[in-house]
């Protein structure tokens, strides 16, 4: 007989071990099920951490961090081995998977490692992925949280081992000196920037017109301004054609320019893992890109199978897939706990320097045709970015003309992912100027250029 569950989990990136944690909490049994040997999924091993990770080490090596101080000079050491730029992400990594352990644990979820396939509506089979019996496990509901992994372009010859998708760059051997980058958003850029500061040079290719274009696009312009500071080539409304092996890898783009570089890295997206689930069988078909749709409640088109994180897609983030997946088992068990993924949510580029956006931007709003007002704070002129010597960053708030109430925050610059918080939560209050101008900050702080990019705007307002 199979072993009978409230809850079957498919996956333990964030919203796989969220969702699971959510439902025994409230006292349902549930399972679990990770393909592979190593709990946390993408987020915890190839992707959100890891890179995050990196970043930091690259600062830290190259000294590029402390680049703005007066009367500090640091170099990066003569030569960065791989070793050295991995070391402080491998640990981070295993204290995550630690924590994801004992979090299970904790929360007495039952865990089998194997690949899970559906059998029937309830039922799915894990098989292991080291030989061993197949394993029947059956289930009032499930949660798919298998994650995505990274879009292969079929033109790059990843049997090369010079070619990196961003899960297999993490066993870079050597630090090359030279790297084109194909794709412009967030993947890319992050790993544009990392590398750029670790003595690389890096060619970035983007087939639109500029960066991330969900940005507002006066913070796109001015990532990549620093970004071609730092020396970055950026190659946009560009494409690749062709890349061959050779003694250096020969990149054709389509415009006709060429590049031999030492090592590509493919950035062009990412995919759901659902191949080999057996999931049109119980009536769930996946996208084009192994995505699955789901309604608001986050269930699939059979409604006790529900899906959520990077496998229904945008926004794919490690912080949303967590609120996902909690909303999701909130609905299955019907539990007076938590309804919705809040109405707006942070979006953070660890670039160099950071970005981070919450709300509208100046396009968005154009585009709604809503009247506002748009007001600034610089770094340069903010005495904590004296202090750690950031003189390009800004904040730039966005607030409608009538009322003056807050619609958008925008910052680039140090700390750009936790101060876009402050604002984050003056947007889910519909707060006004009001609060920025009465609020008192610490000194100095970077918090204090809400208080001033408030005042710009007033100024702004005041003067139509």
């Amino acid at each position: 007989m199979p072993n009978k569950y409230d809850l079957i989990v498919i996956g333990s990136g964030p919203a796989g071990e969220k969702g699971a944690a959510q439902a025994a909490y409230f006292g349902k049994k549930v399972a679990l099920v990770e393909k592979a040997p190593a709990l946390g999924g993408a987020a915890a091993n190839t992707g959100t951490l890891p890179s995050k990770t990196l970043r930091e080490t690259a600062l830290y090596l190259s000294g590029f961090r402390q680049r703005g101080m007066h009367g500090v000079t640091l170099s990066m050491a003569d030569r960065v081995t791989a070793r050295d730029f991995l070391f402080h992400q491998q640990n981070v990594t295993a204290a995550e998977r630690a924590r994801i352990q004992a979090n299970l644990e904790r929360h007495k979820v039952d865990q089998y490692q194997g690949f899970a396939a559906f059998t029937d509506p309830h039922t799915v089979s894990v098989t292991p992925d080291r030989g061993g019996s197949v394993v029947p496990l059956t289930a009032d509901v499930f949660l798919i949280a298998t994650g995505s992994r990274p879009h292969r372009p079929g033109n790059f010859p990843f049997e090369d081992p010079r070619v990196y998708d961003s899960d297999t760059i993490l066993g870079i051997g050597d630090i090359p000196a030279t790297m084109l980058i194909a794709g412009g958003g967030v993947i890319g850029c992050e790993y544009a920037c990392l590398f750029q500061a670790l003595g690389v040079q890096v060619t970035l290719v983007e087939g639109r017109d500029r960066l991330l274009q969900f940005l507002d696009g006066e913070i796109s312009q001015a990532l990549a301004a620093s970004m071609s500071k730092m020396g970055i080539r950026l190659l946009l409304n560009e494409t690749i054609e062709t890349v061959e092996s050779g003694e250096l890898l020969n990149v054709r783009l389509k415009s006709g320019k060429t590049a031999a570089v030492d090592s590509l890295l493919a950035a062009a997206g990412r995919s759901g893992n659902t191949a080999g689930m057996n999931l049109e069988a119980i009536g769930v078909t996946p996208g084009s890109r192994g995505q699955l749709d789901v309604n608001a409640h986050y269930q699939t088109s059979v409604p006790h199978v529900y899906a959520a994180g990077d496998v229904i897609g945008f926004p794919a983030l490690a912080s949303t897939s967590m609120e996902q997946a909690r909303v999701a088992m909130v609905h299955a068990f019907d539990l007076k706990y938590k309804s919705a993924v809040a109405p707006i949510l942070p979006y953070g580029i660890y670039t160099i320097p950071e970005c981070s956006v919450a709300g509208e931007t100046e396009e968005s709003l154009q585009k709604q045709n809503v009247p506002y007002v748009a007001g600034r704070a610089r770094y340069e002129q903010n005495p904590r970015g004296q202090i750690i010597g950031d003189r390009d960053g800004f904040l730039k708030l966005l607030f409608r003309e009538d009322d003056m109430r807050l619609l958008g925050v925008s910052v680039i610059g140090e700390q750009a992912t936790e101060l876009v918080h402050i604002g984050l939560i003056a947007l889910l209050q519909q707060s006004t100027a009001e609060l920025f101008i009465q609020t008192c900050f610490n000194y100095p702080t970077l918090s204090e250029l809400y208080k001033y990019a408030t005042y710009d705007a007033l100024g702004a307002r005041a003067k139509r």
